[in-house]
């Protein structure tokens, strides 16, 4: 059997970066952190391949960081349009406002975006609990008879959900 040695990946330039940050936009929306997490990750995968010049994967990492900025500037990259889009999305899908607000900071957005992006009212709040309920199949959506085990069941699911208690009820 032989054997098929990988090509190494292309040495970093701002170019290479700017390629590949255009190619991962045009498959996903992406936040800046989250651009910056995977123009990195071409950059560690580059250097081990390289065994280790740590100045030149220095570079990289700064033109990286060049490359993030001027997308942004360019309106290619936008946390706010990121956590709108995203949030209607979540809302749509049975989930809390806390849940999102927690999802939209593992993506790298700010507090502050998030809070405007996703508006936290109690109309809203109960839609989406009635969602996920739906979706489980809990309270009136259910097909079994209520017993006090499964309601506390169905509450702890709704707090798993991260709505609040009196949402859950």
């Amino acid at each position: 059997m032989a054997s098929h040695s990988r090509k190494p990946p292309p040495e970093p330039t701002e170019a290479t970066l700017r390629e590949a940050a255009l190619g991962y936009l045009a498959r996903y929306a992406a936040t800046r952190a989250g651009l910056l997490r995977v123009l990195d990750r071409k950059i560690a995968r580059w250097a081990a391949s390289e065994a280790g010049d740590s100045q030149r994967a220095a570079e990289a990492r700064a033109a990286a960081r060049v490359v993030v900025a001027r997308l942004t500037a360019s309106g290619a990259v936008s946390d706010v349009a990121f956590a709108q889009s995203r949030g209607r999305s979540l809302q749509r899908a049975g989930k809390s406002a806390r849940a999102i607000g927690a999802h939209l900071a593992a993506k790298g957005v700010s507090k502050d975006i998030a809070t405007e992006s996703v508006p936290d009212s109690p109309e809203r709040e109960l839609a989406a609990a009635a969602i996920h309920a739906r979706r489980r199949r809990l309270g009136g959506f259910r097909t079994a008879a209520e017993t006090p085990a499964l309601r506390r069941r169905e509450l702890a699911s709704m707090a798993r959900a991260v709505f609040a208690p009196s949402v859950a009820r």
